[in-house]
């Protein structure tokens, strides 16, 4: 119990430290007037206040990832805290605060758009893929998980596929019609489902008789998988998610101050940590890790959330819980489409002032999506943890571009970017299913191989960005200006 509480402590802490520091690094310009304003057009640059965006910013980011991603990585142990916490505050708040401010001082780019701009016209395209894929693979993935959570809350009364169809029809509706119609409205209501239920679920972990593990770096997999790479793409959102960068630009563009930055982006990605801890310590005190395992195998981590819910909360707590869990892929969901959308009218310059051409757009990716449940959840987790990452890499390193373009503290994303992406390497190295399956040895050597390459690239290429006097932010009226 002293492990949780001390990492709910620090998770705390650092918003007010760390964070601040970060906030610092980037310098607020609290005149300067956001996208919301200058770019105003009643669908996706649309003014709300800061409660509502940080609301809606946690809501978009925590889909299943900081339940799901938490209870299959706590199959390692209590190795697995110390992931959630540490990434939270040094990787994921810096990942989704750089990738929010840059996006408000580039009129709400998304990120292939940033990416071009810091990295080149090559990246722009890789990462137009990678975010693309990444989003179907959410949307998708976003579909069937709260599906199968409802469909098992039910007890089956109420068909797969009909629980599937309705939540595609709010998906629908949510990713065409602006955003303050319906995602603006909504999203408070069900984020207080989402905090009640999981916090109940966190006291009554607390004041229960199961015992919370205390931390240990031992790795305690059934299955004896490898910490190093495996268990940073297993815990993504909660820790490190290349998912967030695709949301923040959203909320970049409803952002009224950019001084309310740090309690958006920063602040809310410490919130999900909290969530991710809560859920990790609870699959790791009620089940071993054989019985851990057997649940997954049997029903995904969905059955999981059933269990721990209503052991802990009985019937009527342990139902508002799973709702809650059933919220947060809902409403990442619907904004993964919505962030799709934006990107590919980004990417073709196609403007979404009317209705038919957000269709033209929005119809074809939800045909695709669709296709895309009748895939295995299991494969498809494994290709969204891969691009989850791969996306989280990219964005760190646009990120330390800003910073190193502008002889800022470029290191607080250097290193979690040099970091996760030596991970994401070796995974895919290592991977049989998914990738080349070499050897563990060999895939790490290969993972620091190209990873130092990838950094000697970035540094050239910094330097190159420099000697050019590369604009970084483009010119924005100062709200005095503007009035």
């Amino acid at each position: 119990m002293i492990t949780f509480l001390l990492a709910i402590a620090l998770l705390i802490i650092a918003y007010f430290t760390y964070g601040k520091y970060v906030e610092k690094v980037f310098g607020v310009e609290g005149d300067r007037q956001p996208p919301a304003y200058s770019n105003s057009d009643g669908v996706d640059y649309v003014p709300m206040n800061k409660q509502k965006n940080a609301l809606i910013q946690l809501l978009n980011i925590a889909g299943t990832g900081p339940i799901f991603g938490p209870i299959m990585g706590a199959l390692y142990g209590p190795v697995a805290f110390l992931w959630i916490v540490l990434g939270s505050i040094f990787a994921g708040a810096v990942h989704d605060y750089l990738t929010g401010m840059i996006s408000i001082r580039n009129k709400g780019a998304h990120i292939p758009d940033l990416a071009g701009r810091f990295l080149g016209k090559i990246s722009r395209h890789l990462v137009n893929f990678f975010a693309l894929l990444l989003l179907l693979l959410v949307g998708t993935v976003f579909v069937t998980t709260p599906a199968s959570l409802l469909h098992n809350l039910i007890d089956g009364r109420v068909a797969l596929f009909v629980i599937i169809l309705a939540i595609f029809i709010y998906y629908i509706v949510s990713t065409v019609l602006p955003i303050d119609k319906i995602i603006g409205r909504v999203y408070p209501f069900l984020g207080a489902v989402l905090l009640i239920g999981t916090i109940s679920v966190g006291v009554a972990l607390l004041f229960s008789d199961y015992s919370i593990p205390e931390i240990s770096v031992a790795n305690m997999h059934p299955n004896d998988l490898p910490i190093f790479p495996i268990l940073f793409l297993t815990i993504t959102c909660g820790a490190l998610s290349g998912f967030h960068a695709t949301q923040s630009p959203l909320i970049s563009r409803t952002t009224q101050n950019e001084k309310q930055g740090r309690y958006i982006f920063y602040g809310m990605m410490i919130a999900e940590g909290v969530i991710a801890m809560i859920w990790a310590a609870a699959a790791m005190s009620l089940f071993d890790g054989q019985g851990l395992q057997g649940l997954i195998d049997e029903g995904t981590a969905s059955l999981v959330v059933n269990e721990v819910s209503m052991t802990l909360l009985g019937a009527v707590g342990g139902t508002i819980a799973v709702l809650g869990a059933v919220v947060l892929p809902i409403t990442s969901g619907d904004t993964a489409f919505r962030a799709a959308r934006n990107i590919i009218a980004d990417y073709l310059s196609i403007n979404q002032i009317k209705m038919v051409k957000r269709l033209a757009i929005a119809v074809p990716m939800f045909v695709v999506s669709y296709w895309l449940t009748t895939i295995d959840f299991n494969l498809l987790w494994r290709y969204f943890s891969f691009a989850n990452q791969g996306t989280a890499a990219l964005a760190l390193w646009i990120g330390t571009m800003y910073l190193f373009v502008k002889k800022k503290n470029f290191f607080i994303a250097l290193i979690p970017g040099i970091f996760i992406t030596d991970m994401v390497l070796t995974y895919i190295l290592y991977d049989s299913n998914l990738g080349f399956g070499l050897s563990y040895q060999a895939a790490h050597t290969g993972g620091m191989i190209m990873t130092a390459i990838i950094t000697v690239a970035f540094f050239w290429k910094g330097y190159k960005n420099r000697r050019e006097n590369l604009v970084v932010d483009q010119v924005a009226p100062s709200f005095d200006e503007a009035a």
